[in-house]
């Protein structure tokens, strides 16, 4: 069974109303959004920067992505706040207020197990954290169901984002405070400012259901309700969002192969891009493949923590939880692969 993260609002003709501190927020695509920039001759190339044509427009602004792209979300920068000053509560004090079968991000990191629940990161989207004294970004993606965990050192020291107010390919665009970036969440990428075309490094995140990760590790500290910020963490903004058939783009012939918001776990092995349901791993417990001349296995032990394994090189490989829609966005020579028997 797919446990999914409840969502509880309202949608309007073309508009989602979503309710930060009390205020009613507008999320619409109606109106077409005007080029802020002005792209110089797309021909034009300024620098590459790790495999990424970096451009310049005529007003001096750096990107990879035509800025056009990026379209307005409908509250302001930082109208979604982030949390700055995380704190965290024992696991039987989180136990009174997390639902059983409710979803919740964890992360790994040198020794240290957090947990951040997504009644909190619905609200916030993003945790400027600092795990065993290093700088941590921890970011989801109500939009495209994608949760990301990156390294927010840049090269002028450790950077808190933010959120821009803008949406790229449906998922939400963050800005560093450091430069003013603009970053896609979900692939960690510097798509307009001074940084365009660095990456973050990425850590290990993983979605679990809270009673088995309770069961099996009972050491974890997780992020409190005292964010700082007057949120009913108890109500979801986005209501069933989930779990209807709307999203906020068109969308492309591949992205109707299955239910848009299907949720797949998606890699990427030796240039090849792949992506499995999730709830074809969650029925088999293990998945055997072949990706890019590579074997490869994913695998889901009994806290709900996804492995997968280039067997080849018996290397670990990055996955991404998402919506398919969104991976699919993003990555679109992606292969689909379909298990029977789910």
């Amino acid at each position: 069974m797919i446990v999914k993260s409840p969502h509880r609002g309202r949608w309007l003709t073309g508009i989602f109303l979503l309710t930060v501190a009390g205020t009613g927020i507008g999320l619409s695509l109606a109106q077409p959004t005007p080029r802020f920039l002005r792209p110089v001759d797309a021909n034009t190339i300024v620098a590459i920067v790790n495999d990424h044509t970096v451009r310049m427009t005529r007003d001096g602004v750096f990107y990879i992505v035509d800025p056009a792209l990026l379209l307005s979300a409908g509250p302001a920068k930082d109208g979604i706040p982030s949390i700055d000053h995380p704190s965290y509560v024992s696991m039987d004090e989180a136990d009174e207020w997390i639902a059983d079968d409710e979803l919740v991000l964890v992360l790994n990191y040198k020794g240290i197990s957090r947990v951040y629940p997504l009644q909190i990161l619905v609200w916030h989207n993003i945790v400027n954290d600092v795990v065993a004294g290093d700088p941590v970004l921890v970011s989801y993606c109500p939009l495209c169901g994608s949760a990301v965990a990156y390294e927010r050192t840049l090269a002028g020291g450790s950077a808190e984002f933010g959120t821009s107010g803008k949406l790229y390919n449906s998922n939400f665009v963050l800005y560093d405070r450091l430069t003013d970036t603009l970053w896609s969440q979900f692939e960690g990428l510097a798509l307009v400012g001074e940084l365009a075309g660095q990456e973050l490094s990425a850590l290990p995140l993983d979605t679990v259901v809270w009673k088995d990760w309770k069961a099996t590790h009972p050491d974890s500290q997780i992020l409190s309700r005292e964010t700082g910020f007057n949120q009913d963490y108890d109500h979801d903004p986005y209501g069933n969002y989930c779990e209807d058939s709307f999203v906020l783009l068109p969308m492309e012939g591949r992205a109707h192969q299955i239910p848009a918001k299907t949720v797949v776990l998606g890699i990427e092995v030796n240039g090849r891009y792949a992506a499995y349901r999730e709830e074809d791993l969650i029925a088999h417990g293990s998945i055997l493949d072949r990706i890019g001349g590579a074997r490869i296995s994913l695998s889901r032990d009994a806290a709900g923590i996804v492995s997968v394994l280039n067997l080849s090189t018996d290397q670990s490989i990055e996955k991404m939880r998402s919506y398919w829609f969104a991976w699919v966005s993003f990555h679109p020579t992606t292969t689909l692969n379909l298990f029977s028997g789910s």
